[in-house]
C-alpha cells in the first residue's frame, strides 16, 4: 500500500480521536468554573457537590485529552521528519510557549483545584478554577498559531538550499492572516461542545429525579448556548472571508466549483467527479457564497480546473464538500436544539415539567457538535491538500523515508487497539460519573472534618 495514504490515514485517525476529548474538556472547563462561581456565591451544600460533579468529569476528560496528545508530538519525529527538518524553526516558539506557559498554567491550577480545596481560600479555590480554563484557552491558542501558520505561512523565509523554512518575524508568524479568525471560530465551536453536554446531562438528571442539579444545569447549558452560538454567527463569516481571501483554492473544493467565476451554496448535494459536476439542491440566490465571503453575488473566485492547471492536483473533493455541507447542516441542528433547550428551561421556570420526550430530545443534544467539530476539522486539513505547508511543502514530501508500509499497518492496528480500549475505560469512567451525579455526601463529610 501507498506510503503517503497510510501515513496520512494514521495522522488523520490520532489527530480525529484527539479532537475528541480536546473540545470536550475545554468546553467542560468553562462550565466547571461557572459551577465553581455559583457554589462560591451561594455557600449551598447542593451547589458545592455540583462543583465537585464538574470538576470530576473535567478531570476525566483532561487527562485522557493529554495522553492522546502525547502521540502526535511522537509521530512528528517518528513519520513525518522530513515535515519536522522543514517546519522546525518556524514551530519550535509556538509549541514551546504552549509547554511552558499555558500547559504549565493549566495543570498547575488543576493541582489547585483538585487537591487543594480545604487548603487555600475560597476566593483564590475560585479563581484558580477560572484558570484552568484560561490555561486550557490558552493552550489552544499557540496549537491554532501552529496549525495556521501552515494554512496560511507568514513571517518566514525558505533556506538557501530549500530544506527549511526559517523564522523571520516572529509576531507575523504568529498572527498569520487566518489565527484570528480560526481561533475564535474554534474556541466557540469548544464552548457550544460543552454547553449542549451540560444541557445533556441536565435533561437526563431531570428524567431521573435529581431535579434541582438537572434543572441548574439545563439553565446553564442553555445561556451558554445562545451566546455562544450568537457569537459563532460573525465568526463563521469571518472565517468564510478567510478562506475566501487567502485559500480560494478550498473554497472550490468545499462548493465543488470546477469553473471560476461567483460561488453558488449547495444546501446538499454530490460530487460527481467524473462528470465535474455536483448534483444537489442549491440555495436559489445567485452567487450565495460569493455574497457571504465579500458581500457581492458576482466576485468571481477560482474553479478546481484552475487549481489543477496551477498545483496539479486537486483536494479531495467529496470529501471536503460532503466534511463542509454536513458541518453547516449539524449548524442547523445546534440552533433547532437550542431552541428545544429554551423551551424546557422557560417551562422549568414556570414550574413546569418538561415532557420526558423533550428531555430524552435534549439528551442527544452533545451529537451535533461533536460531528460539526470534526467535520469541520476534516474540511480544513483535507481542504489544503495537496499541501502540509500552504504551497511551500507537500504532503508528500512530507513523510518520513525511512518508515514502510509494513510498520505503518502494524502501527495503525495498534493504534485502533489501544484508543478502543482507552474509549471503553473513558465511557465507563464518564458515564458512571454522570449517572451517580453530585454526591452531597461528600461535602458533609468534608464540613464535619472542618468541624472536628
Amino acid at each position: 500500500m501507498d506510503v503517503v495514504v497510510l501515513s496520512r490515514f494514521q495522522f488523520a485517525f490520532t489527530v480525529a480521536y484527539h479532537f475528541l476529548f480536546v473540545p470536550l474538556s475545554i468546553g467542560l472547563g468553562l462550565i466547571m468554573a461557572l459551577a465553581q462561581t455559583r457554589a462560591y456565591r451561594s455557600g449551598d451544600a447542593a451547589d458545592q457537590a455540583s462543583a465537585r460533579f464538574w470538576v470530576r468529569l473535567f478531570t476525566t476528560t483532561f487527562a485522557v485529552g493529554v495522553a492522546t496528545g502525547i502521540t502526535m508530538e511522537f509521530a512528528f519525529g517518528t513519520n513525518w521528519a522530513d515535515y519536522s527538518r522543514f517546519v522546525g524553526d518556524i514551530f519550535g516558539a509556538p509549541l514551546a510557549a504552549e509547554a511552558l506557559f499555558a500547559f504549565f498554567l493549566e495543570s498547575t491550577f488543576l493541582g489547585v483545584v483538585l487537591f487543594g480545596r480545604d487548603k487555600v481560600s475560597p476566593k483564590f479555590y475560585l479563581v484558580a478554577s477560572w484558570l484552568v480554563w484560561a490555561g486550557s484557552l490558552l493552550s489552544a491558542l499557540w496549537i491554532l498559531i501552529a496549525n495556521s501558520w501552515m494554512q496560511t505561512p507568514a513571517g518566514y523565509e525558505i533556506a538557501a538550499d530549500g530544506s527549511k523554512a526559517v523564522l523571520t518575524d516572529f509576531w507575523a508568524a504568529a498572527f498569520n492572516p487566518s489565527v484570528v479568525a480560526r481561533y475564535a471560530h474554534t474556541i466557540i465551536a469548544l464552548i457550544i461542545m460543552g454547553a449542549f453536554v451540560a444541557i445533556a446531562i441536565g435533561a437526563y438528571h431531570m428524567r431521573n429525579g435529581k431535579g434541582d442539579f438537572g434543572k441548574k444545569t439545563l439553565a446553564t447549558g442553555t445561556v451558554v448556548a445562545i451566546v455562544a452560538c450568537v457569537l459563532m454567527i460573525p465568526a463563521m463569516h469571518q472565517q468564510a472571508v478567510v478562506v475566501a481571501n487567502e485559500q480560494p483554492e478550498k473554497l472550490a473544493a468545499m462548493e465543488g466549483q470546477y469553473e471560476e467565476g461567483p460561488v453558488g451554496m449547495y444546501v446538499f448535494g454530490w460530487v460527481d467527479e467524473a462528470n465535474e459536476t455536483v448534483v444537489g439542491i442549491e440555495v436559489p440566490i445567485g452567487g450565495m457564497t460569493s455574497i457571504l465571503a465579500s458581500g457581492d453575488p458576482s466576485t468571481s473566485y477560482i474553479g478546481l480546473h484552475q487549481v489543477q492547471a496551477k498545483y496539479g492536483e486537486t483536494a479531495p473533493v467529496q470529501i471536503v464538500f460532503q466534511a463542509y455541507h454536513l458541518m453547516v447542516a449539524m449548524f442547523g441542528a445546534i440552533g433547532v436544539w437550542i431552541i428545544l433547550s429554551l423551551v424546557a428551561t422557560l417551562r422549568v421556570r414556570k414550574g413546569a415539567e418538561p415532557s420526558r420526550g423533550l428531555l430524552k430530545a435534549l439528551m442527544f443534544a452533545p451529537l451535533f457538535p461533536f460531528v460539526a467539530i470534526q467535520t469541520g476539522w476534516m474540511v480544513t486539513e483535507v481542504g489544503r491538500q495537496p499541501w502540509i505547508v500552504w504551497e511551500e511543502l507537500r504532503t508528500a514530501d512530507a513523510i518520513s523515508q525511512s518508515v514502510d508500509a509494513t510498520q505503518l499497518l502494524i502501527t495503525i492496528a495498534l493504534f485502533v487497539l489501544v484508543y478502543a480500549f482507552i474509549l471503553v475505560m473513558y465511557l465507563r469512567v464518564a458515564l458512571g460519573i454522570i449517572k451517580e451525579g453530585p454526591v452531597t455526601a461528600a461535602i458533609e463529610s468534608s464540613e464535619a472534618k472542618g468541624a472536628n
